[in-house]
């Protein structure tokens, strides 16, 4: 329990005005709500006495009535102070744990499930959010209430009465202690199911297409009844140990009550209390419930808090495969040089063997350079050497001649352009999808647009640049998804283009169509394909074709033809395809 108030100390002491008012407000209520049982106890023995009066009734009536107004005012403030700080806590590590999420490299999406993550940020966040709300308001009232009603009884009741009534608390301290331990690792095990839960559905979700086409439907609900179960067998085991705490908690108190009552008659009887004195008492010992099943909340809420707070602490405590740059050396440099890979050897930090191996070769400020290969020749791998993300392997990359490692960050990436193998859309409008949140102007957007073969398209959409594309661009297809990215990435003007295999899904004449006007649009531009069409790169002022990580062809088209290689029986082999496509 100490523990994660420790963890969320830091948040204490930043909103410790916040906490320190509710914790007093609170503090004044419990106080004045100590009064009224006063009262009535004393009209009590009044009356059993044959002294009490209109004018003494009236007087406590309008006691009564003021201390319930000055507990309503204060318990208004108390509340919103308190619980308008968990809200407070749940935005903020809402927003680290974004924050953080868009820092992290692709490693780390590789080893944490989708779905895993959306429940720490929702489920876990509501936990945490619930320990610096409820469960600060258990602690008080378990603790500091507690220990007024206790001091309040002894003092101004009976310390004989008080002392025999709580012999059944070491008891259910003991119990409940014992429930906390139980339910920690019960609860962690409810969440990584209910991660897994949620990984699944997006997962079917996305796939939806794919289950249908191979009618695997029935298949999908069987797999997801057995994780609902598993995710239900899961909550139960934490519904077990939580039902314990109540009935737990109320045979006890029911112990309470009979020892008051009953060794409290004796008192009176032997003329050590009054009546009045026991029925201030039996208030009092009402009045000690909640703190009692407090105690029960305050465990239950703070081991359920603790566990999320791991989890969230284990996702923001990854720390970064590519680290920025200790010192950055961006400064004075505002357009990027030529770029420089020297004897670069890389390997994924999954991968058993290297997956580049010495990769050297210069590219001019202004050129265009084709990178061609058979599928899983590293094309893609190289091309995200200069997009870092992943951690540097061997050799150098250098861009106007300072290291990639040594610039920042934000400048480094402002100066690209990509376009990736699998285009990803936002589910909003085309025009979104293309500005991404920028104010263009519409002739910007209609050069874009002109540039990536895609305004004769929006004619043939619903509702032109204002189509929504649904989940993923789900809406449109292969084709007009690549375009849109491209679209996206040219109306940047990024000094550096990269395009990966970014005209797969085009036909011929458009992907002839989009490269003319790249190579017009960007004629002093630097600008990488990478592509299984050699067409798409024979304008490229340097070629180099890969094979298993290395490079093993490089030159330019005319230098390429003529070694009478990989890249010569290809392209020849692309020219004889197309021109049969064209004659059928």
């Amino acid at each position: 329990m100490i523990d994660v108030l420790h963890k969320l100390g830091w948040f204490f002491k930043l909103e410790r005005k916040r906490y320190t008012v509710a914790i007093i407000l609170l503090t004044l209520a419990g106080i004045l709500e100590i009064i009224p049982p006063m009262l009535v106890g004393r009209t009590v023995d009044l009356i059993q006495l044959g002294q009490v009066t209109w004018q003494s009734i009236t007087m406590t009536l309008l006691q009564l009535a003021s201390i319930l107004v000055g507990v309503y005012v204060l318990a208004y403030f108390w509340h919103y102070q308190l619980f308008g700080g968990s809200f407070v806590v749940e935005r903020m590590m809402r927003s680290r744990l974004m924050s953080h999420f868009l820092k992290m490299t692709p490693t780390f999406y590789e080893r944490n499930r989708t779905g895993d993550l959306m429940a720490r940020t929702t489920n876990d966040l509501k936990a945490v959010a619930q320990t610096a709300g409820f469960g600060i308001l258990t602690f008080i009232d378990s603790t500091l209430w507690m220990a007024t009603l206790l001091v309040t009884m002894t003092v101004f009741v009976s310390w004989k009465l008080t002392l025999a009534s709580i012999i059944p608390l070491p008891i259910m301290a003991i119990l409940v202690s014992l429930y906390g331990k139980w339910i920690h690792q019960r609860f962690m095990d409810a969440q990584n199911a209910f991660g897994h839960m949620n990984d699944e559905v997006l997962e079917t979700i996305s796939g939806i297409r794919v289950i249908r086409a191979y009618t695997q439907e029935r298949e999908a609900e069987r797999d997801f009844a057995n994780i609902t179960q598993d995710v239900l067998d899961k909550n139960l085991a934490v519904a077990r140990i939580d039902a314990l705490f109540e009935p737990t908690i109320k045979i006890l108190v029911g112990a309470s009550y009979l020892i008051g009552l009953g060794y409290g008659a004796y008192l009176v009887y032997h003329n050590e209390l009054t009546i009045g004195g026991l029925v201030s008492f039996n208030v009092y010992l009402g009045m000690l419930i909640w703190p009692m099943f407090a105690i029960g909340e305050l465990i239950n809420v703070m081991q359920r808090g603790n566990a999320s707070l791991d989890r969230v602490h284990e996702t923001l405590g990854y720390k970064p495969d590519v680290p920025e740059p200790m010192a950055s050396e961006t400064t004075g440099v505002e357009q990027p040089g030529q770029i420089e890979f020297n004897h670069v050897t890389f390997r994924y930090p999954s991968s058993l063997s290297d997956n580049l191996r010495d990769i050297s070769f210069k590219l001019k400020q202004g050129n265009t350079l084709g990178i061609a290969g058979r599928t899983g020749s590293g094309k893609t791998t190289l091309i995200k050497q200069l997009l870092r993300e992943y951690p540097a392997g061997q050799g150098l990359i250098s861009i106007s001649g300072i290291t990639i490692e040594q610039l920042d960050m934000d400048q480094l990436k402002s100066w690209y352009g990509y376009v990736p193998q699998e285009p990803f859309l936002f589910s909003r409008t085309i025009r979104n999808n293309i500005c991404f949140g920028n104010d263009i102007a519409e002739e910007e957007l209609d050069r874009a647009l002109h540039a990536a073969a895609l305004s004769k398209d929006l004619a043939y959409l619903p509702n032109g640049l204002e189509t929504l594309v649904g989940e993923k661009g789900v809406a449109l297809s292969g084709g007009q998804k690549q375009r849109v990215s491209i679209a996206r990435a040219l109306i940047k003007n990024p000094p550096i283009l990269m395009l990966d295999d970014a005209l797969s899904a085009v036909d011929a004449r458009t992907e002839a169509e989009i490269i003319s006007n790249v190579r017009s649009l960007r004629a002093d531009q630097t600008t990488i394909i990478a592509t299984h069409r050699l067409s798409v790169i024979r304008h490229a002022e340097w070629i180099i074709v890969l094979d298993s990580g290395r490079i093993i062809e490089q030159g330019t088209h005319e230098q390429l033809m003529q070694l009478q290689g990989w890249y010569q029986e290809q392209y020849e082999r692309q020219q004889f395809e197309a021109e049969g496509t064209e004659g059928g």
